[in-house]
């Protein structure tokens, strides 16, 4: 082969690895690399989409409760597979019709398009509720649960969905754990 056509070659070659490299390196950062689900910014994009495009859109925030005290009791590794364990559970909840996120910490979220393509959140509710075995321990897994549809909204705008499911999430925190609303 021609060594001016391997020269010219090798520059186009060099830039589409590099290319690869990146769009790899956005999409792990996009990614929790503990639990795979979208973080905040590859998340709230996608779902802000999802919102515009489905008036049945339902938004989900999660926060665990007493989870400083899996990690203070059980130590870093157990509050790790609690959280992995939360969003397996979330993700199949959500199934094909959603998508999940964690926020940072032991807070995470979901839209899902339709609620009626779901479980329902009592369902939700009760996969989150369920104990962690974690190297010989069962852990106790509890989580409050917010929500709001876009129908409900004036506007439908994410982040105005994501206030009021936070409202709604520390309104369940204040009647007790284990709590949706």
């Amino acid at each position: 082969m021609d060594t001016h056509v391997i020269a010219a070659g090798l520059p186009a070659l060099g830039w589409a690895l590099h290319g690869g490299m990146l769009l790899r390196r956005l999409a792990t950062a996009r990614r929790d690399p503990l639990t795979g689900l979208h973080t905040r910014a590859g998340w709230s994009a996608r779902a802000e989409r999802l919102m515009a495009k489905h008036p049945g859109a339902l938004v989900i925030l999660i926060d665990l409760d007493d989870f400083k005290a899996i990690n203070d009791t059980h130590g870093h590794a157990a509050g790790d597979a609690v959280l992995t364990a939360t969003a397996r559970r979330l993700t199949t909840w959500c199934g094909l019709h959603g998508i999940a996120a964690r926020l940072g910490g032991d807070e995470f979220a979901a839209i899902v398009t339709d609620t009626r393509l779901t479980q329902g959140l009592r369902n939700l509710r009760a996969a989150l509720a369920q104990p962690v075995t974690y190297n010989g321990c069962t852990l106790p897994v509890s989580a409050s649960v917010g929500h709001c549809h876009r129908n409900h909204l004036p506007v439908p705008a994410l982040t105005d969905a994501l206030s009021a499911a936070d409202s709604s999430m520390y309104a369940a925190k204040g009647h007790g754990r284990r709590n949706t609303r």
